[in-house]
């Protein structure tokens, strides 16, 4: 997530040898400098610092959530997420990061790119480089098969959607959400599980920035930042993780039990 438009916070690109056009996997990693390609892309914080505490929900956001005053419930805005399809009944939902996770992207040229995907940005199209993490469509299949599959990004959908399009052929996101679909809170878009309409008892994220999941941490499954490694066999070591989350009725106690807790 996997990347934002927070000026604070710079997306790291992947060098690539001029002569070659590969990419390196050793190649340190720069800070972009900002411009408008960021906008692009979603909000990575520095993950070495201490994290900080579980926030509660901004005053802005309350009215987002149920609550009681007085006696009276206040409603909340419609759920991010329809109805849970027939075929996902009783299956826990699985929300899952793009930039950083499942994919890395660059508008520097890769020649190795699985792909490229135009993209128009003030009426002018770029090219934008996008690598597969390894083990991604082994990964994808299985988690279909488990799981009510949710794409969200903080990326914008003009960049998204078509990397999604080519990424997820086999249609296992049941849906995807995209910037506006995250909360803008303390400078960084946050992905508010509590919107999405389903039981939080029963709702999964699998994100690379512990920012985007600020909200819920309890209900998060952590996934080292990807750039460029292909010996990277990060989403086939969290397969076993997630067969057995499938089974949970409550994944904060298996999440907790995993954890050592």
């Amino acid at each position: 997530m996997e990347s934002s438009v927070i000026t604070q916070v710079q997306k790291e690109d992947v060098q690539v040898s001029p002569k070659t056009g590969q990419v390196s996997r050793s190649a340190l990693k720069q800070p972009r400098s900002c411009n408008i390609f960021k906008a692009l892309f979603c909000c990575l914080q520095a993950q070495d610092g201490p994290k900080p505490p579980p926030p509660t929900p901004p005053p802005s956001q309350q009215p987002l959530l149920e609550s009681q005053e007085n006696g009276t419930v206040v409603k909340s805005e419609p759920s991010l997420l329809p109805e849970v399809e027939a075929q996902d009944q009783g299956k826990i939902c699985v929300v899952i990061d793009l930039d950083e996770t499942l994919v890395h992207s660059s508008f520097k040229p890769i020649s190795n790119a699985d792909f490229i995907v135009p993209v128009e940005i003030e009426g002018t199209t770029h090219q934008v480089y996008v690598l597969k993490r390894p083990y991604v469509d082994e990964f994808l299949q299985r988690m279909g098969e488990l799981f009510e599959c949710v794409l969200f990004t903080a990326s914008l959908a003009k960049y998204a959607d078509p990397v999604t399009d080519l990424l997820d052929q086999c249609g296992v996101f049941r849906t995807r959400l995209f910037r506006e679909s995250c909360v803008f809170h303390q400078g960084c878009y946050v992905k508010d599980l509590s919107r999405l309409g389903r039981d939080l008892h029963k709702t999964l994220i699998l994100d690379n920035s512990p920012a985007s999941y600020i909200f819920h941490p309890n209900n998060a499954v952590p996934v080292v930042s990807w750039f460029d490694d292909v010996d990277d066999a990060e989403l086939l070591n969290l397969l076993p993780v997630f067969e057995e989350l499938s089974q949970a009725d409550n994944v904060y106690t298996h999440l907790d039990q995993l954890r050592g807790h």
